[in-house]
């Protein structure tokens, strides 16, 4: 089955729901009415992104740090000092904050999700700790050593944790270093065990673990960033961890935030699911890349059944800023891909604004509610036997890609579904032909279409044809 997840935003959440409630809400006091969201959209898990114990340094640094000042003000103008904390991947250890509820009501949260049918997801940061972190300084080893040389000539690079010794702070070899984390070194075999007793106690308290930048622990990614400093990592990470986790929790999951093309390496290792990245930036570029996606979904089926896809998440703008008139167009072509689909908090209302993950406090936004029934909607067909076990194809139709409209069939021996996507501003009319048509009529035909209430009463078949015209940013679904 390909998971439907739901992406919170802990600390916000639990807030809004104080407010909201006009009581203090934690983990392990969560209405009933959140419960029967998550069961009724049909969730199979919930993750709870920022459980865990917040960092200090991070907090300090997040409150003076002029480029976050930046896009926090950006998204409230009137930012208190309260309202900036810790970055949630910034993990002094893998406690859950008190704040939250701690262990006892995130156990009793888990509970309650099992009593619904839905598991829990938790986020596991592979690539660095927190400056103020549990294992130091008794344990610099685990740590990537800057030489005092090193940090003369790049000033921004590292944390002196004790006079005249210096660690390397977190990075991600593509963007400047994250100045509130430490570089973990996988270089030392030490560090790779105790990286995998957080995984077994992380593990403890869920059912699926969210791999942070996954790709950054490779044995190729590391050795090029870091080895030059102590020396190179001899033995990858990840197919130890994941078989050791495994063989206590068999049934468990593992998500693995991943890029750079590294997705397929990463299922080899033992990753259940990976992030599509590629699927994302062709359908979210300006214009969507209609070409490299129609490509994209007619890849090797092994491969994407283990994608994650999504259109926004934490890190991402929102949808429905980046998609714009699109977006409706958008989520009907993500719900109606095979692989794990992956709806961020707010997205199905129309959220617009990206909100910086050292804030707890959110800006009101209006719900689009024509868009919730949308996704609704199509919540239900992604669980339909169809598109969950439907292989998909490239649809051949009359037009160039270049009209930024594209269609893929999805089948299983006694079902056909096609579905089409107009991205463009104005109306196209198109045709095409299957060899599934062969025995159809058009009475049994079912139309879900992006433009609400609209029944499509202009789809045309004859001589094995199907004819219709999409309306401008359109979406539709065929299935018969």
């Amino acid at each position: 089955m390909f998971p439907l997840v739901f992406e919170i935003n802990t600390r916000i959440w639990l807030k809004k729901l104080t407010k909201t409630y006009d009581r203090p809400v934690t983990l392990g006091k969560i209405p009933e009415e959140e419960f029967t969201f998550f069961s009724t959209n049909g969730f199979n898990l919930v993750w709870l992104m920022g459980v865990w114990k917040p960092s200090k340094y991070s907090k300090a640094i997040a409150k003076s740090h002029s480029g976050l000042r930046g896009s926090i003000l950006e998204h409230i103008p009137d930012v208190h000092l309260d309202d900036i904390v810790s970055s949630p991947y910034s993990i002094p250890s893998y406690t859950v904050n008190e704040e939250l509820g701690g262990e006892g009501e995130l156990l009793l949260f888990r509970k309650k999700l099992h009593s619904y049918g839905i598991k829990l997801m938790l986020d596991f940061v592979p690539n660095h700790l927190a400056l103020d972190n549990l294992w130091l300084p008794e344990h610099p080893e685990f740590f990537i050593p800057l030489s005092s040389e090193e940090q003369i000539n790049t000033p921004e690079s590292g944390f002196e944790y004790i006079k005249g010794s210096y660690l390397a702070y977190g990075k991600d070899p593509f963007f400047p270093p994250w100045t509130d984390t430490l570089q973990l070194n996988y270089a030392v075999p030490e560090t790779h065990k105790m990286m995998t007793e957080n995984l077994f106690k992380i593990s403890s308290l869920c059912d699926a673990v969210r791999c942070d930048v996954a790709m950054l622990i490779l044995k190729s990614v590391f050795n090029t960033t870091w080895s030059n400093l102590d020396g190179a990592m001899n033995k990858e990470f990840w197919h130890d961890a994941i078989t050791a986790v495994k063989k206590r929790h068999p049934d468990i999951l593992f998500l693995a935030e991943s890029y750079w093309n590294k997705e397929w390496e990463l299922q080899q290792q033992g990753f259940d699911y990976t992030y599509d990245k590629p699927f994302y930036d062709y359908i979210c570029s300006s214009p969507p890349n209609v070409e490299r996606l129609s490509g994209h979904l007619t890849a090797e089926w092994d491969y994407q059944t283990h994608l994650c896809r999504f259109l926004e998440n934490h890190d991402e703008p929102r949808a429905a800023e980046t998609l714009g008139p699109n977006n409706k167009a958008g989520a009907l072509v993500l719900l109606t891909t095979p692989g794990m689909h992956l709806i961020y908090q707010d997205q199905m209302e129309g959220f617009q604004q990206k909100v910086p993950v050292q804030l707890v406090r959110q800006a009101p936004e209006t719900n689009d509610n024509e868009l919730a029934e949308l996704y609704k909607k199509l919540f239900v067909l992604q669980k339909t036997e169809l598109f969950q076990e439907g292989k998909i194809e490239q649809l051949d139709l009359n037009v160039a890609t270049s009209t930024l409209c594209f269609g893929f069939h999805r089948f299983t021996e006694n079902e056909h579904a096609f579905v089409l996507a107009n991205f463009c501003p104005t109306g196209i009319c198109i045709e095409f032909q299957h060899p599934s048509l062969e025995h159809f009529s058009i009475e049994t035909l079912n139309i879900l279409t992006t433009d609400g209430e609209n029944e499509r009463k202009n789809v045309q078949y004859e001589d094995q044809t199907i004819r219709l015209c999409l309306h401008p940013h359109e979406g539709v679904v065929i299935t018969f």
